[in-house]
């Protein structure tokens, strides 16, 4: 079984393998509002670790979803950007944003656990 892993921009990471499933926290769509619109990374792109790789826009605020990890794009959610609303009602689950073919597993190391990011957003809010 795998553990999520979370970013201090508030993205989550779930690692099977040498490949992560990447998408954004509940806390950041409490922060977001209602999702109206998403833009996912094109299958084949190289993403970098904190690097931009995709577009959310909500009622309040457009903002870029950061990688946590650096690697290729395997695959993207393209149902989240039929159904960006989508992502509001399951964002650490069926609503992630793509998929990579890791680069270098030791970026893990810096990600936290669920109660450290819990912990994190106890103490930044915002």
């Amino acid at each position: 079984m795998s553990e999520k892993k979370f970013s201090k921009k508030h993205e989550w990471v779930d690692v099977e393998g040498d490949i992560a499933t990447i998408g954004i926290t509940k806390h950041a769509t409490e922060m977001l509002g209602d999702i109206v619109f998403v833009e996912v990374p094109d299958k084949g792109k190289a993403v970098e670790q904190n690097g931009q790789a995709a577009i959310v826009e909500s009622t309040k605020a457009a903002s870029d979803v950061y990688s946590p990890l650096s690697g290729e794009v395997i695959e993207s959610n393209k149902s989240i950007v039929d159904d960006p609303s989508s992502v509001n009602s399951d964002p650490e689950g069926a609503s992630w944003f793509f998929k990579i073919k890791i680069k270098n597993n030791s970026e893990l190391n810096n990600l936290m656990s669920k109660i450290d990011y819990d912990k994190f957003v106890a103490e930044n809010p915002n």
